[in-house]
């Protein structure tokens, strides 16, 4: 039975609230198919506003792998602000989605994509809104199957009531072994219920469903263990690799927003994976290892993309971008194709010692010259060595150096804030460093109108990190500690002008502390922030402080815990972690010891360009470092032009 669209509804309500073009669809290259011809349906989420969410890779490389398969189709949903939510309950339009509105409630299967642990009270918005049960054990089989994904999803725990499966790692293959696993569930009616999906799905050992393990906790409130309480499934669920980027080449058609979003550029993935070894980051610890998309891949990718797109900036994505084997040649070879087009190029920030200028200058050609971002982290030389961040104070100011002498006048430079083992003179040390930036690009530029821009964030810890152990900075050290950096760069009369300051205070981080590290437990505290209206908590004007630590203290103070004990609290290697049943390929000891190292200050460098450390992910994943160079280069020689066409193969 086909099912209905709720637009006619929906389209009554729009010119009652902001940005109403968020809500009506039909972007370029985006897919609407026939509802009865599929067996098999997807609606896919980011929790978010649609101006974060659509240009979000993960979400549009699942709809595009999961449309191109026949009998199967995948739509998108965001989440709904307010003012559109207020109205939806009053005038009884559930939640939709954008491509052909049919309510999320309909779908087999609905994906929900966490890049951070503030969207999980936008999950809850978004079941309620489509009547759907908000926990799984009250769901049915009118209900679609929720499933987390995403770096977020690597400790599903804090949402694993209402979660009813997750997946950590890779999704392009995920999705279709899913997809497969409920065509066959379907096509045989349904054996066994919903149970009897989601066990198939747990049996493959790459979907983890929470309702069949069971927590067992010590009187201290420590996890005693995590133990399976159904036969056949696994005691660790893995996570998904896929080893060869050139063989998924997505998306093939970028979709191209309607209304204004945070990125407006067509990007493509140059590999995936980091080995660089900094301590603090989870994305470059769970993605290892690294695999390169190479040259000639790339290259046809921009040019599939620039087609059916029409954007005017290529971004070349990754964790390092500037760490490609060939990331020279891939910038010049596009910066040379596409320079009568005058098509702009851009990496995300770029590592100090991966800096030139000639990558710069490539960068630039067909574009227009911004501000360049580096990301040293730590202000101290010390610091930097209990992070891994091998960068020092002579390197940067080399490199800003080379920038400023060049042209450029703007330099952002990000840092962090609540590093294992900082004291306030390790933060007190990034003024000095953006003063000499300041002084050294007067110097080489000859020119007083130098800015740098100094963004400092809050550190979080998080799972599968060495740093999984450390304890969190208190929201009052964290601001205390910015405010005394705040008082000494403006106390600068010489300098002080120049320099930008910008950060988040320190309760943000805290929030996101206690759901990153946190256990079942939080489940309610998540529900009951929900309940009292939370909404949208990576907002600063939606976010609420006080919302959170009272819901904490209602929730867990007749537990024996409390916010500190899930943040602050150092944990000891003896200690079972929420997260230890789920293997993201890093062996618990390697990171123990890389843990040790950080508070002896002892640097490890990048077992991609150096002997094997012994992590674990490669014999565990059963994968390998992917590496270049091919040796190829992108064609055509000459320039393109209107009146001349190549192609990107070699």
């Amino acid at each position: 039975m086909p099912v209905e669209s709720v637009f006619p509804r929906l389209e009554a309500l729009l010119p009652h609230v902001q940005k109403p073009i968020q809500y009506v669809g039909g972007e370029l290259n985006s897919t609407v198919k026939d509802w009865d011809s599929c067996d098999v349906r997807w609606s896919l989420m980011y929790p978010d506003a649609y101006e974060v969410g659509l240009p979000n890779q993960g979400v549009m490389i699942l709809y595009e792998v999961l449309n191109e398969r026949e009998g199967v189709l995948a739509e998108r949903t965001y989440s709904v602000w307010p003012d559109l939510e207020a109205l939806m309950r009053e005038h009884g339009v559930p939640q939709f989605t954008v491509d052909a509105h049919r309510p999320v409630k309909a779908f087999d299967a609905l994906g929900v994509s966490f890049a951070t642990e503030l969207g999980y009270t936008n999950l809850l918005t978004t079941l309620d809104l489509a009547g759907i049960p908000l926990e799984a054990a009250d769901r049915t089989l009118d209900d679609p199957v929720v499933i987390a994904g995403g770096h977020a999803a690597f400790n599903p725990e804090p949402i694993a009531d209402f979660i009813d499966a997750a997946v950590i790692g890779d999704g392009e293959q995920a999705v279709l072994e899913i997809t497969d696993c409920i065509r066959a569930w379907k096509a045989e009616g349904r054996p066994d219920g919903r149970d009897g999906l989601l066990l198939r799905l747990a049996k493959t050992g790459g979907v983890y469903v929470p309702k069949f393990y069971d927590v067992e906790y010590l009187p201290d409130g420590r996890i005693a263990r995590v133990v399976p309480n159904v036969s056949g499934v696994p005691w660790r669920v893995s996570k998904h690799t896929v080893m060869d980027l050139d063989e998924w080449p997505y998306p093939k058609q970028p979709l191209v927003p309607l209304a204004e979003t945070v990125h407006e550029r067509m990007s493509v993935e140059i590999f995936r994976g980091c080995t660089r070894g900094c301590r603090f980051c989870q994305a470059g610890m769970i993605t290892r290892p690294v695999r390169e998309r190479s040259i000639t891949g790339i290259g046809e990718m921009v040019e599939t993309g620039l087609k059916t797109t029409g954007f005017e900036e290529v971004g070349l994505l990754s964790l390092s971008s500037a760490d490609h084997s060939e990331i020279a040649d891939i910038t010049k070879g596009l910066a040379d194709r596409y320079q009568d087009d005058k098509i702009g190029l851009s990496l995300p920030s770029t590592r100090v010692d991966a800096f030139n200028i000639d990558l710069a200058n490539e960068l630039t050609r067909n574009g227009r010259r911004s501000g360049l971002t580096f990301a040293p982290e730590g202000g101290s030389e010390r610091i930097r060595k209990v992070i891994n961040k091998m960068v020092s104070e002579e390197d940067l100011i080399r490199t800003v150096a080379t920038a400023y002498g060049n042209g450029w006048r703007q330099v952002k430079l990000y840092f962090m804030c609540g590093l294992p083992t900082e004291t306030d003179d390790d933060v007190l040390q990034i003024a000095d460093m953006a003063t000499k930036v300041i002084a050294k690009g007067r110097e080489v530029s000859g020119k007083n109108d130098i800015r740098c821009t100094v963004s400092i964030g809050g550190f979080v810890p998080k799972p599968h990190t060495p740093f999984q152990w450390a304890p969190q900075l208190s929201a009052e050290e964290t601001d205390a500690r910015l405010e005394k950096l705040r008082d000494k760069i403006r106390g600068d009369k010489k300098y002080g002008r120049s320099i930008g300051f910008r950060y988040h205070d320190g309760k943000p981080g805290i929030v996101e502390g206690l759901l990153s590290r946190g256990d079942r437990r939080l489940g309610a505290v998540i529900r009951a922030v929900y309940e009292d209206g939370g909404r949208f908590d990576g907002w600063r004007e939606h976010f609420s402080y006080d919302r959170w630590m009272e819901c904490a203290n209602e929730v867990l103070t007749p537990l024996g815990v409390d916010v500190d004990w899930y943040t602050t609290r150092e944990r000891g290697y003896e200690e079972v972690l929420p997260w230890d049943h789920l293997d993201s390929g890093l062996d618990k000891d390697w990171l123990w010891e890389d843990w040790q190292d950080a508070l002896e200050e002892t640097e490890v460098e990048d077992c991609r360009w150096t002997p094997c450390f012994d992590c674990g992910v490669c014999p565990q994943m059963d994968t390998w470092v992917q590496v270049g160079p091919t040796g190829k280069k992108l064609l055509p020689l000459t320039v393109k032009s209107a009146t001349t066409s190549g192609n990107a193969a070699s």
